[in-house]
């Protein structure tokens, strides 16, 4: 059984967040304007059909009863002011923006990892809005087949589609905003998808990047190997943004390992640091110096870390706020 829990919250910044994808092609009309959340399903275009991530999806009306699967789902409905559709969330990555707390406040969480094809068929969801294409297997939530034979639909954030055709290549911000309107289209609300997208724009268009020419690590976690941001993914859309040079921009990937001799040889000028709850920034700030290679890099000895949270690190409503918070670190310690 689920466990019934509310969606823990933080005491983050939404502001940077909302002031601070390939989007799958659809096949109808853009729907009608409900900023409220509420839809007029005759004048929206349904039936609706999307191509996502190589599976054909028809919604006839605007979901009702969704399961959110990874914070970046969770976070975008929250966005998009659509929190009395959430029937149950699952696999969070960390306590949702302070902005969020009331919206999220009577929200079950399901599950602290992917739900079973049990647990999220008894919140009688009439969709499963996944982060990950793998949370949709029969081990997980359950496939796509078998959710669409009980008459539940799946959906997968299109900006982590695997396959040829679909993964972004690499991922860029107008295809994260254009992954917001598709949302917005799916529930009704292309109104509020289109607030969010101008918000949205209007901050990253403000941000100054730095020119200082620095590169820099994504650190993300693991000890003996570390696993990094690489050049197609994520972290490297909010590096270019923020004015860095990822040190694995030439790894065709969103992520990848790389080995600490590769990462000393690189000499990276700034370090950023994933902050999760299961593998902290200062978890990995002690290890870089316990590490007698690591230990040796300027940028250890100087301390030149920046710090993203762990939901910031996918493609979703964060990833704008990240660009900010980077580079106002960078003017902290005087890299700018």
């Amino acid at each position: 059984m689920p466990t019934r829990t509310p969606v823990a919250i933080v005491a983050l910044p939404l502001a940077a967040l909302l002031l601070a994808g390939c989007a799958s092609g659809s096949t109808a009309a853009p729907a009608s304007p409900a900023g409220s959340g509420e839809t007029d399903a005759a004048a929206s275009g349904y039936p609706l059909t999307i191509d996502n991530c190589g599976t054909e999806v028809t919604f006839e009306q605007a979901p009702e009863r969704v399961v959110t699967i990874k914070s970046s789902t969770l976070e975008l409905l929250l966005a998009l002011g659509l929190e009395n559709r959430i029937v149950g969330a699952a696999f969070t990555d960390g306590p949702v923006p302070d902005e969020f707390a009331d919206a999220a406040s009577g929200i079950d969480l399901l599950s602290d990892k992917v739900p079973s094809q049990e647990v999220t068929l008894a919140a009688e969801p009439d969709l499963v809005f996944a982060g990950w294409e793998s949370n949709l297997s029969a081990e997980g939530a359950g496939d796509r087949d078998t959710l669409a034979k009980l008459g539940v639909a799946s959906y997968v954030a299109p900006a982590a589609c695997k396959g040829e055709g679909y993964m972004p290549n690499p991922l860029t911000f107008d295809e994260v905003f254009a992954e917001f309107e598709e949302a917005g289209a799916i529930f009704g609300v292309p109104d509020a998808a289109a607030d969010l997208v101008a918000t949205q724009r209007a901050e990253l268009d403000a941000i100054e990047p730095s020119d200082a020419g620095l590169t820099a690590l994504w650190y993300s976690s693991g000890d003996d190997t570390p696993y990094v941001g690489a050049g197609i993914g994520a972290p490297q859309m909010i590096m270019d943004a923020a004015g860095l040079e990822n040190i694995a921009a030439d790894v065709e990937d969103t992520w990848t390992s790389m080995g600490w001799e590769a990462i000393v040889a690189a000499n990276p000028d700034v370090i950023v640091l994933v902050d999760a709850a299961w593998n902290t920034a200062e978890q990995k700030i002690a290890h870089l110096e316990s590490n007698p290679a690591t230990a040796a890099l300027p940028a250890v000895q100087q301390g030149r870390y920046l710090v993203v949270d762990f939901p910031a690190t996918e493609a979703g409503v964060r990833n704008v706020g990240a660009v900010s918070s980077l580079v106002d670190q960078l003017g902290e310690l005087d890299l700018r």
